[in-house]
């Protein structure tokens, strides 16, 4: 799952190195946290937020195909 969001992520951002991405296991959560640069940031969420809506739709429908329970942080 993670490394689907850190594909996404640098396919979008100007400065790819500086994508990085964590995973947070609590039992049936997993969280993931996507950090970037600060001048990318529009970029990741998008106009409105729908970019971050749809990153966090796809993971929530991974996780839920894996029975865990998914958010995403963006940083």
């Amino acid at each position: 799952m993670e490394h689907f969001i850190e594909y996404v992520a640098k396919w979008m951002v100007d400065d790819p190195d500086a994508v990085r991405v964590e995973r947070v296991d609590n039992g049936d959560h997993v969280a993931i946290q996507l950090n970037v640069h600060e001048d990318d940031m529009g970029r990741i969420i998008g106009r409105e937020g729908r970019l971050a809506m749809a990153m966090r739709t796809l993971l929530s429908v991974a996780g839920h195909a894996r029975a865990v329970d998914t958010s995403l942080d963006i940083r």
